[in-house]
Order: C-alpha cells, then sequence, then structure tokens
C-alpha cells in the first residue's frame, strides 16, 4: 500500500529529501514522534536498514517490489548497486520526473496510471515499467491545457535534463542507460546490497 501520510515525516525519518519537493522540513532536526530525541549513533543494521526505506520510498515501491528490482539487479553482470539504481531510474514514472514534467516522482506515477503517457505511441499506465535506450515517452495534448502543467513547467523552467535522457516538446526519449556518476550521489547502494545479502 502506498503511504499518503505526511512527507515531512518522511524526510525527518531518514534525514533526506525523500518525499516532495521543498527542504522545509529541515527546520526540526529531530526524529519524528511524539518525544523526539536527537539522532544518535545506529548500528550497522540501522543503517542498512534506513538506507534501504530511504531509497524505496524515494522512488514509491513497496518492499515486495523494491526487492524484486534487487534480484533483478542481483541477476545481470557487473556491479549489483549500480545496477539496481539504473534499473529505478529507468522506471517511466521516474523518466516522466527526470523530463521535468512533473514536480515529484508520485506525481509522475500518477499522470501514467490516470493514462496521460504515450510510450512509443501507445498508451501505457504501468508506472513500474522499465525503459530501454531508444523508448520514447509523449504526453498526451490535453494535460498541456490543464493549469496544473502549465504551473509545472513553469516552475521547471531553469530545470536541466540528465544527459542520459533528450527532450522533446511533449515528451522526451532515453539515450542510454544512466551512469553512476548521473545518479543521486547521496545513496549509498552498498548498504542496501548488504542488508539484502545477509
Amino acid at each position: 500500500m502506498r503511504y499518503t501520510g505526511p512527507k515531512w515525516r518522511i524526510n525527518r525519518r531518514e534525514n533526506s529529501q525523500v518525499l516532495g519537493s521543498n527542504d522545509k522540513w529541515k527546520r526540526r532536526p529531530t526524529l519524528p514522534g511524539q518525544f523526539p530525541t536527537l539522532k544518535k549513533r545506529p548500528s550497522e543494521y540501522a543503517r542498512q536498514f534506513r538506507e534501504k526505506q530511504k531509497v524505496k520510498r524515494m522512488y514509491g515501491m513497496s518492499e515486495r517490489q523494491f526487492k524484486k528490482f534487487y534480484k533483478m539487479a542481483l541477476k545481470t553482470e557487473g556491479n549489483t548497486g549500480t545496477r539496481l539504481l539504473q534499473l529505478l531510474e529507468l522506471r517511466l514514472d521516474n523518466v516522466v520526473y527526470k523530463l521535468g514534467f512533473a514536480t515529484t516522482r508520485a506525481q509522475a506515477r500518477q499522470f501514467v496510471t490516470h493514462g496521460h503517457v504515450l510510450l512509443n505511441g501507445k498508451k501505457h499506465n504501468i508506472p513500474s515499467t522499465i525503459l530501454k535506450a531508444g523508448d520514447e515517452i509523449e504526453l498526451k495534448d490535453s494535460i498541456f491545457e490543464t493549469p496544473l502543467m502549465k504551473e509545472i513547467l513553469s516552475y521547471n523552467k531553469a530545470y536541466k535534463v540528465p544527459t542520459w535522457l533528450k527532450a522533446l516538446s511533449k515528451g522526451g526519449s532515453v539515450i542510454a542507460e544512466p551512469t553512476r556518476d548521473e545518479i543521486d550521489a547521496t545513496i549509498k547502494e552498498r548498504l542496501i546490497i548488504e542488508l539484502y545479502s545477509r
């Protein structure tokens, strides 16, 4: 089941920008809860678990779905951690978000599930679909007429699309798989792999 509660609570729990699009949550340095305490030094397991929770929530996935992506990464050659992050970045909802047509991944996911996105010219409503080099997405003309999309495009006016994607007027395409340097540097994927390897 998707998390629909307070975004700041999750950001404070993970001490990272996981949900939402602003960093006002940083004004409160304590953990969430009725009797919050300052963060104490966590155990190695706690560090691994929190990193996994952070990334899972960042991409809006359930535990079952996230573990499925880990198993897919495990079956491929090369660095498992890097491959896991590449698969997450290549999700359809994330690509819509990275192209600047949404201010959050949750918003991008909603556009996909509501049928506003075309994948290679065909209507596609599965946010977790993993795209590959050469795939092209396009948003329907009708959504560009809404006040919401006009606000999003205005908000993202100075946004720079990652080099592994090519932006088009009403969509974009995947040029290549992202390299580790092009993915969020704050993610410590090694901790996630160590957790699942236990």
